[in-house]
């Protein structure tokens, strides 16, 4: 900032006093309004930054809650898949598990059968025992 004199006709005019006076008046003058102005930008400058952020503010809200929308779609269509994969296991499962079954009577039958074969020969074989040791 360039320095401010009081011109010679005017300092004669005032007087050496009235001169640094009006040189103080207006370097305070010049300090009052730059300070004024420093405020006023930073006043500005807030209410700005505060509009910005406010924006911000409410791209992240519309943006979270599409995002929020998106997942819960996203969910949903995922669970659909698992109850319909949760119901084709348990309908796989079921035939298994009667397939099983199925096996486990059939070899019961047979096994029942065996035995009787088994039973019935070895009571052929005692009474031919019997039938030789008492002749």
């Amino acid at each position: 900032m360039p320095a401010l004199t009081v011109e010679k006709p005017l300092r004669e005019k005032l007087g050496e006093d009235a001169s640094e006076s009006l040189l103080r008046l207006v370097n305070q003058s010049v300090e009052q309004r730059k300070h004024e102005m420093l405020e006023f930008v930073e006043e500005k400058f807030e209410r700005r930054l505060t509009e910005e952020i406010s924006k911000v503010n409410e791209r992240i809200t519309t943006e979270s809650s599409k995002v929020n929308e998106r997942m819960t779609e996203e969910i949903g269509k995922v669970n659909e898949r698992m109850t319909e994969e949760i119901g084709k296991v348990n309908e796989r499962m079921t035939e298994e598990i009667a397939g099983v079954k199925n096996q486990i009577s059939d070899t019961r039958a047979d096994l029942i059968k065996w035995m009787f074969i088994f039973w019935i020969g070895q009571i052929g074989a005692i009474m031919g025992l019997l039938f030789a040791f008492f002749k």
